[in-house]
């Protein structure tokens, strides 16, 4: 008999957490064989990278995994065996004393946010009894360590990823999806996914003025009025100005937008869910890191980009750490870019064998399998 599992999933972070939890589910149901339900309070922001979910259904099937609308629980409703609290939301009350009361007592997860941090690793797996009921709440923490949890990583994801950067003519069929054309001689195809940023227009400036042809290709999102306003142009979805040419995408759902960033030679990514994919595609990448109050999410940054620039030649990993700074602070990135560029060939390099290390490590959805089967 299947293991059940129940993963809560509350959407703050539009489409980071969602995009999180809905990978999770379904490797758990395709690929480890669990019964997974996952309850999300947002089926709208699912639906964007989930096309087949109907928004009007408070329960279906999506792609091996039953999708639950999450307002309040259904009377009746019987916790998992495991039990999934993404990104510390708060289980219903009426839920956990269910919990409780169960002879077998469930496996319950908080599964945390990615982070490069030391501390990580000393707080990964750490149990957290409850005050009051017979239950024990356990840390999982996605990590790039090996006392990590890892990071989400389907079974099939990088062999389906070089087979796909190394065939021209499927590239080429995903481009016209797209209504693109075929990539020229010489043109850079750079994907942008990011939250809003002061430092949008002279990046855009500086891409216009380029050498080389740029195709810069944004998924649609808050920065779509701002790449207007820098063209001057409201409402339009296709833009030109010198060098630089800028599609604006629909939303597209997880498959295709791996896709679109194995296809660009570098890829802006933001949030939790894009920052891991664009790992997985061994690009060039630049990550705009959720920002905190406090300014929390520094040390974040920084912890990321010592592990992840570590075995580099100083001058390249000075140029990674130069962009994704001005990225990140909202100022002129112009110079940044033009120093980043420089230094491409070596960065992508640098890029695949990053991607090649991670892979070396057991994955997430495998790791917190093998850890609730031993909690069990």
């Amino acid at each position: 008999m299947r293991k059940t599992w129940d993963i809560f999933c509350t959407v703050v972070d539009n489409y980071g957490d969602i995009g999180v939890c809905w990978r999770l589910a379904r490797q758990l149901a395709n690929e480890h064989g669990r019964a997974v339900r996952l309850w999300v309070d947002d089926l709208a922001t699912l639906q964007r990278i989930a096309p087949g979910v109907d928004v009007l259904q408070d329960a279906q099937m999506q792609r091996g995994v039953e999708v639950r609308r999450w307002t309040a629980l259904p009377p009746g409703t019987e916790p998992a065996q495991v039990v999934i609290e993404a990104f510390a939301c708060h289980l219903p009350e009426a839920y956990v004393e269910k919990m409780a009361a169960q002879r077998a007592k469930p496996a319950w997860i908080n599964l945390e946010y990615l982070s490069a941090e030391q501390w990580v690793e000393e707080s990964h797996a750490l149990p957290s009894p409850h005050a009051r009921l017979p239950l024990t709440k356990f840390f999982f923490f996605p990590g790039f360590g090996d006392r990590t949890g890892g990071l989400l990583r389907e079974g099939a994801l990088l062999a389906s990823r070089t087979a796909f950067q190394r065939d021209t003519a499927a590239q080429n069929i995903f481009w016209r999806t797209l209504d693109l054309p075929a990539r020229s001689a010489g043109e850079w195809r750079v994907s942008l996914f990011s939250y809003a940023n002061a430092a949008l227009p002279g990046l855009l400036e500086v891409w216009s003025t380029a050498a080389q042809r740029i195709t810069c290709l944004v998924p649609e999102g808050p920065i779509v009025e701002d790449v207007q306003r820098f063209f001057g142009v409201c409402g339009a979805r296709q833009f030109t100005r010198g060098n630089l040419k800028l599609h604006v995408l629909p939303f597209m759902e997880q498959d295709s937008y791996d896709k679109l960033l194995w296809a660009c030679d570098v890829n802006f990514v933001r949030g939790e869910d894009s920052f891991v994919r664009a790992q997985w595609a061994a690009r060039p990448f630049i990550w705009h890191i959720y920002p905190q109050k406090g300014d929390a999410h520094w040390p974040k940054l920084e912890a990321f980009l010592d592990i992840y620039t570590h075995g580099l030649d100083p001058g390249s990993a000075a140029r990674i750490k130069l962009l994704w700074r001005a990225w990140n602070e909202g100022v002129d990135a112009g110079a940044a870019w033009r120093a980043f560029e420089d230094a491409a060939a070596t960065i992508q390099a640098h890029t695949a064998q990053w991607a090649d290390s991670l892979h070396a490590r057991p994955d997430l959805a495998g790791n917190l399998a093998n850890f609730c089967d031993k909690l069990l």
